[in-house]
This record gives C-alpha cells, structure tokens and sequence, in this order.
C-alpha cells in the first residue's frame, strides 16, 4: 500500500470515528457533564475543516475550536467526510510533496508538504478523540470505540471493565 492509499484509509477511519463519537454524544447531549466532551469533539470537526481550507487554498468556513449544537456538528461531519473523500479522489501521490503555504492562527506564515498536513489531520483526531473519550469516562459515561483496530475489524477492540 503506497501512502497515499494509507492516508485515504486513515481518512475513512477518522470520518469513520468522527460519526461515532457524535452518535455517542448525541445520546448525552443534554448530560451537563458531557460539555467538555463536547468542546472537544467539535474541535476535531473544527480542525479538520481549517486543514482542509489550507490545502484546498480558501477561507475556512469554521472556527478551530467552534461552538456547535448537534444538528451542526453532524452538518459539518458530513461535509467535512465528503469533502475529504472528493479532496483524496482528485489526489495523485506526486502531490503529497507539493508544498502548501498557509498562516495559522496565530498568524505565522507556513509552508508544509501536502502529505505532512493530512498525516497531522489524522493524528491530531485520533488524539482528540481520546480525550473526548477519557472526558466521557470521567463524567461517568460510556466513550465511544474509536481505535483503529476496531475500524478494521468491524468489532470494539477488547475493554477492561473499572
């Protein structure tokens, strides 16, 4: 597998993870303690669209850390899972090494690798993830599987029980 077809499968499992997470938000949306599980995970969403704004050279249309109800969340879920899809479709391997320039939030100016971007898109999730699940646990709910292996299984990998 070359790694651009590893970054598409990587792509599938976070839009794959995104949707988990909301549908297990979504059941404790309402729960006061899930909030900080709920920033995080639209952070995720938020990030993701920022990435992608970069690499396609627009305006992002979000925040890096926006402030979502539910029905948006999944609205930007599903563009951002369509959008990736079509941006990964369009993508030659030789264009992972194509430099994008782009200012940060903090208004630095940048220029990384198109590969580079996507493989932090990816990682930056996953890393997210777990902490909306170790927010979920804390707050005494259930998180949600996300891990990679249990994507490519199809099944939650193995869990202990506290």
């Amino acid at each position: 597998m070359d790694a651009l077809d590893q970054l598409r499968r990587l792509w599938r499992h976070a839009a794959w993870a995104d949707a988990l997470l909301l549908a297990s938000l979504r059941d404790v949306a309402d729960t006061p303690a899930a909030a900080p599980a709920w920033r995080e995970y639209t952070h995720v969403l938020g990030a993701e669209e920022v990435w992608l704004s970069r690499l396609e050279q627009r305006t992002s249309r979000s925040a890096v850390w926006p402030t979502l109800g539910a029905a948006d969340a999944a609205a930007l879920a599903d563009t951002l899972r369509d959008a990736y899809a079509a941006y990964f479709e369009a993508l030659d391997p030789s264009a992972l090494d194509r430099p994008v320039p782009y200012t940060n939030s903090a208004g630095q100016s940048f220029v990384t690798a198109a590969g580079d971007i996507l493989l932090q898109v990816m990682l930056h999730g996953q890393y997210h993830r777990g902490k909306v699940n170790l927010l979920l646990r804390q707050a005494g709910l259930e998180p949600a599987p996300t891990d990679y292996i249990a994507f490519v299984r199809g099944v939650p990998a193995a869990t202990t029980r506290d």
